[in-house]
C-alpha cells in the first residue's frame, strides 16, 4: 500500500467526488431517466445533458441562494424542455408524468444517501488537516455545502464562477494551493475526474488521490500519474496519516 506521506493539507473536488462518490452526474441522471421510463435514448439524453451544462455556463439561471435541489430542478427543466423542442419527447406526456420534478427529487435523495458515506470521511479529515474545496460550480456552492452540512469542514472555497477560471485549467488548482498556504508538494488533491482533477493538480505539483469510477468516458487515462487510486471515498483514510496535528 502506498502511504501518502508529507501531506499537510487536502484539496477536495465537490461534484462527482463528495456528492456521488465517483459517479459522473450524467450517469446518475440517466439512471433516474431509466427509473421513470422517460422514452428517450441515452444518446439523446447525453445531448440534452450537454445542452443543459452549456446553458448554465452561459446563462446565470442558478442564483447564490439556490440549494442543490433547486439546481437539479433547473437542470432537469432545461433537459426535458430541450428534448421536447428537438422532437425527442412528447410535451404532454412529459407534463403529465412530471419527469423533471421526479428526476430532480430522486437525484436529491440519491445525494443525501451518498453523503451518509462520504460526509464522515470529510469530517474525519477536517479534524487532522486543513481542507480547501476547488470546484467548477455556479456561484452557489456555499449554499449547497451549508444545506448538506459540509461548509464548516472547509477553511476556504475556490469556485470557478467566482474566481473566473475553470477546470481543467491548472490555474484553479494554483489558487487552491495559495488558499491552503502550503507548498504544492504538501497538498493532496482528491477528485473523480482524470482530465479535470488529476492532470491539472499534478501539473501544479500536488499529490493526487484519484477517485476512479463511472466517468463520462472518452478520457485518456494514465494510471501511473495519480499517487493513489481509490474507487470508494472511505478507502482514502487507509492511505492517510490521521495522527498529524491539525493546521486549522
Amino acid at each position: 500500500m502506498n502511504k501518502l506521506t508529507d501531506i499537510k493539507g487536502i484539496i477536495f473536488d465537490y461534484g462527482g467526488t463528495i456528492d456521488t462518490n465517483s459517479r459522473h452526474w450524467a450517469e446518475v441522471l440517466w439512471e433516474k431517466y431509466a427509473t421513470y421510463e422517460v422514452p428517450v435514448s441515452k444518446a439523446d439524453f447525453r445531448d440534452a445533458y450537454v445542452h443543459g451544462e452549456r446553458t448554465l455556463a452561459r446563462v446565470p439561471l442558478v442564483k447564490p441562494e439556490h440549494n442543490f435541489h433547486d439546481v437539479l430542478r433547473i437542470k432537469t427543466d432545461i433537459q426535458i424542455s430541450w428534448l421536447i423542442e428537438q422532437g425527442k419527447l412528447d410535451a404532454q406526456k412529459a407534463s403529465e408524468q412530471g419527469y423533471a420534478s421526479k428526476i430532480a427529487d430522486s437525484c436529491y435523495e440519491y445525494v443525501l444517501n451518498v453523503l451518509k458515506r462520504t460526509r464522515p470521511v470529510v469530517q474525519k479529515l477536517s479534524e487532522h488537516y486543513k481542507l480547501v474545496l476547488v470546484s467548477n460550480f455556479y456561484g452557489n456552492i456555499q449554499t449547497i455545502l451549508k444545506d448538506f452540512e459540509l461548509f464548516d469542514f472547509f477553511s476556504d472555497i475556490v469556485e470557478s464562477s467566482v474566481v473566473g477560471v475553470r477546470k481543467p485549467d491548472p490555474a484553479i488548482y494554483r489558487l487552491g494551493v495559495e488558499a491552503m498556504g502550503l507548498p504544492a508538494g504538501e497538498v493532496l488533491v482528491v477528485g473523480d475526474s482524470f482530465s479535470k482533477d488529476v492532470v491539472p493538480a499534478k501539473a501544479v505539483g500536488c499529490k493526487v488521490a484519484w477517485l476512479s469510477g463511472e466517468g463520462w468516458g472518452n478520457e485518456e487515462i494514465d494510471e501511473s500519474l495519480p499517487d493513489v487510486i481509490i474507487t470508494d471515498l472511505p478507502d482514502l483514510l487507509q492511505f492517510i496519516n490521521l495522527q498529524k496535528m491539525s493546521l486549522l
